[in-house]
């Protein structure tokens, strides 16, 4: 549906996009375990949305893009590895 074109764009699409990015994105992390671990599993690293075409989600051909799903990306993992922290302590003090 994001693709198609036939459908008009929220006037505040610019200023919302991020956020309705992070959210679509944490909760699909929140939901699927297999793929949660391998974000968890990439530690600190820094994750590049690898986008030739792609210069705001994505590095852009030259490297010069805003890699802004690979930040989100980073900034859901920190929430994760926060969230199942808490999660592991909480489960062994009981």
């Amino acid at each position: 549906m994001g693709r198609e074109r036939n459908r008009p764009l929220r006037q505040d699409w610019e200023q919302v996009k991020d956020d309705i990015m992070r959210q679509a994105v944490l909760c699909k992390f929140q939901t699927h375990t297999d793929i949660r671990d391998i974000l968890l599993s990439t530690g600190n690293a820094e994750i590049v949305e690898n986008s030739p075409i792609d210069f705001y989600w994505g590095c852009g051909a030259d490297g010069s893009g805003k890699n802004m799903l690979g930040k989100i990306l980073m900034e859901v993992r920190d929430i994760l590895h926060n969230t199942y922290r808490a999660y592991i302590n909480n489960k062994s003090v009981k």
